[in-house]
């Protein structure tokens, strides 16, 4: 194996120090700098505002003269470091404090007060009375209900290109001293990660050979010492990893083998006349219903692991609980008759409206009747009865079968567990459904109880919220 990856750290590095230093010297100053003159205007704007509303009024009417006017504008010139111009409603000059170096008409050639338009600012040498670039800002002066004159400022944009040069040479001391930092971080990298990778590479190398028998040797108790103890454990977890598939096949059979039994039973009685014609359509329907139920089980088979999600794996709808459970009953008509098994519905009046996935909650009476006809002996019932309290509603589905033993009960929601009485009456079975059936509870924030007394049989009662409205809506 080539140990080209630390030369890849370092190329990235390099590449990684250019593009940072071409990135701070083009994108980071242009933004200082834009940053820098949106600030400046809006505080220029500011002052602007405050000496035309507070201070230039009592010229008009006399209260103040030329001379106190001049000496405001000198000294707001050497706050601002900025010239000041003070003018008529028609552009002609009143009186004017400049910056050293500049000067300002008589009067301003094609004068327009709305020149500057809603941006409070605009920027350029000001109708060429400028030698360098300048940001203007202009407030009215107003006195009464009448404009009077107009308060420019000009602030050269030289003082940003400073301001921004001083904040840029703080970014690139940071920039550079960042770069150091790295590069000792990547010493570091290659120590204490890239020299353990390469273990760990050498031995995922060796577990894809076959050899499952080599170690990685664990000598810290850091993430690479707990993946290193990972990997050797995961070889020796590889060895019973055809268990596992099997039991992932077994579990997909499970939950189809009875839907298709049924299927293929109303197909078999309707070919050979024990079904009449004219109960065709309902046999058909519970046929569809079983078809739509196994496009279902595909997915959520599939996607049992990922039930954490909860509401993500969920879509919720509001329906009546009662018809799910009917219609649920009824698919397993045929199950039943052979074993004189009848299943008795205590139903609310009325409709009872949940919010669930009615689909899953499907699965869930399905999975529930399943097991308690497949442990219930010969000319027994199963009851299923739907109490409501509160802002919840109960679904009970209770047997007369062979129960579970106690101390088995905790352990019947594991995935592929299968109580030493129940491998009697479900050969086939895969130990499966209940833990669908808690995953599935679970998603939806619900809670699900197991009552059982062995060789008398087993309840398991499980909780919806109620919908709001209290009533059903057939979807």
């Amino acid at each position: 194996m080539k140990s080209i990856l630390h030369l890849k750290f370092i190329a990235l590095y390099v590449i990684f120090g250019f593009l940072c230093l071409f990135t701070t010297a083009t994108l980071t100053t242009q933004l200082v700098s834009d940053r820098l003159e949106e600030d400046l205007s809006r505080t220029l704007y500011r002052e602007a505002s405050l000496i035309a509303s507070d201070y230039l009024p009592s010229y008009f009417s006399e209260d103040s003269s030329i001379q106190a006017v001049q000496a405001q504008l000198a000294a707001m010139r050497l706050y601002l470091d900025s010239s000041l111009w003070f003018v008529s409603d028609d552009g002609t000059l009143i009186t004017a404090s400049n910056l050293e170096g500049t000067s300002s008409p008589p009067a301003i050639d094609s004068f327009n007060p709305a020149e500057i338009g809603g941006s409070q600012y605009i920027t350029g040498d000001y109708h060429g009375y400028f030698n360098e670039e300048v940001i203007t800002v202009m407030a009215p002066v107003t006195q009464g209900f009448s404009t009077r004159g107009y308060l420019l400022i000009h602030c050269p944009v030289s003082n940003i290109d400073e301001r921004t040069d001083f904040v840029m040479r703080s970014i690139y001391i940071t920039l550079i001293v960042i770069f150091v930092l790295s590069f000792i971080f990547m010493i570091g990298f290659h120590f204490f990660v890239y020299r353990p990778l390469r273990q760990i590479s050498e031995a995922a190398r060796q577990y894809a050979l076959g050899n499952l028998g080599y170690e990685i040797p664990v000598t810290a108790h850091d993430e690479m010492g707990y993946l290193s103890a990972s990997l050797n454990y995961m070889a020796v977890q590889l060895k019973d990893m055809d268990d596992y598939q099997k039991k992932i096949v077994a579990n997909v059979s499970h939950d189809f083998r009875s839907p298709l039994t049924s299927i293929k039973g109303y197909v078999e009685a309707m070919a050979d006349g024990t079904i009449p014609q004219e109960l065709y359509g309902k046999y058909l329907n519970i046929i569809l219903f079983e078809t739509e139920r196994l496009t279902d089980l595909t997915r959520d088979l599939l996607t049992l692991n990922e039930f954490d999600t909860k509401e993500l794996m969920l879509d919720k709808s509001v329906f009546d609980i009662q018809e799910v459970i009917k219609t649920t009953a009824e698919s397993f008509e045929a199950v039943c008759t052979p074993k004189h098994i009848s299943i008795e519905l205590l139903l609310l009046p009325g409709t009872v409206g949940v919010s669930a996935d009615k689909r899953k909650i499907q699965q869930v009476l399905y999975n529930l009747l399943d097991n308690a006809i497949k442990f219930s002996d010969n000319e027994s019932s199963i009851t299923v009865e739907v109490v409501e309290r509160n802002d919840k509603i109960f679904v009970s589905v209770k047997d007369q079968g062979i129960g579970i033993p106690r101390k088995e009960q905790n352990k019947v929601w594991e995935r592929f567990y299968k109580s030493d009485l129940s491998r009697g009456k479900d050969k086939k079975g895969t130990g499966l459904g209940l833990a669908i059936v808690k995953e599935i509870i679970q998603a939806h924030d619900e809670h699900i109880n197991l009552i059982s007394t062995e060789g008398v049989g087993t309840e398991f009662i499980f909780s919806l919220s109620k919908a709001q409205n209290g009533s059903g809506q057939k979807n």
